[in-house]
């Protein structure tokens, strides 16, 4: 599919598509509190830069793709994964220090146009854009899309490969082909603790039974404190490393 990707920064006006395009997220997933900070509007437009869109040729808003500065001073990437980057930016922000690493945080195509190669193409834009804001590489707290055992650690799905030697992963898959490299698992790579009665709003489920319980499209545990009255879930990414060339 022919898009047109232009940075957030080049076209202003398109905030509000941007804000209106659906999100495939599950519910509890949109209450992690970094992402709740992130995507506030006025957040997002201080990273107009670092934020694709692409556009059909109609015009039409398609597919977007997030990504954000932070300073990782060559230490490991951490195990804080996507919470993590949000975090240390807004600590670079408030410390006036120069960030030295990018993250991608979110590549979304808009399900009536998937399936076209729009995500490799958005991939593959980030780490050009990576590329032009001078940052030698591009670093993704992947979610990976195609696991479905909640009950397999992270570690050892990320690395489980199909006959050809690439991932069985669907998402991880996109990413090796493009040139990146699985480097570690972001064990606390999303946090997300509430009530129970929020997450019996979040997912429509009783949370009445101490201990692990299975929620769809989760990717580990939800733990369930009922003496408490609180759950916490903790979700593993896997973070994967693409080189601007830069």
């Amino acid at each position: 599919m022919k898009v047109t990707i232009r940075t957030l920064a080049e076209c202003p006006d398109l905030l509000p598509a941007l804000l209106a395009m659906e999100n495939p997220r599950p519910e509890f997933i949109r209450r992690d509190p970094f992402g709740e900070l992130y995507y506030d509007p006025a957040v997002l437009t201080q990273f107009a830069d670092h934020i694709l869109l692409a556009r059909s040729p109609d015009g039409e808003l398609v597919a977007k793709a997030h990504a954000i500065p932070f300073r990782l001073e060559d230490g490991p990437l951490p195990d804080d994964g996507w919470d993590g980057a949000i975090r240390r930016e807004i600590l670079t922000k408030l410390a006036g220090a120069v960030p030295d690493s990018l993250a991608a945080l979110e590549i979304f195509v808009r399900s009536a146009s998937q399936g076209l190669g729009l995500s490799r193409q958005m991939l593959e834009a980030l780490s050009l854009n990576a590329l032009r804001l001078g940052f030698r590489e591009l670093v993704v707290p992947v979610r990976p899309n195609g696991k479905t055992d909640i009950h397999e650690p992270m570690s050892s799905y990320a690395m489980r490969t199909r006959a050809d030697g690439l991932p069985v992963d669907p998402w991880l898959r996109v990413h090796v082909r493009a040139g990146g490299r699985i480097e570690s698992v972001a064990a606390r790579s999303m946090v997300v603790a509430g009530t129970l009665s929020e997450w019996r709003t979040w997912t429509g489920l009783p949370r009445d039974s101490p201990g692990p319980v299975e929620v769809p499209q989760a990717l580990s545990p939800v733990i369930c404190s009922p003496e408490q009255g609180t759950a916490v879930y903790t979700e593993p990414n896997v973070w994967v490393r693409h080189s601007t060339g830069a």
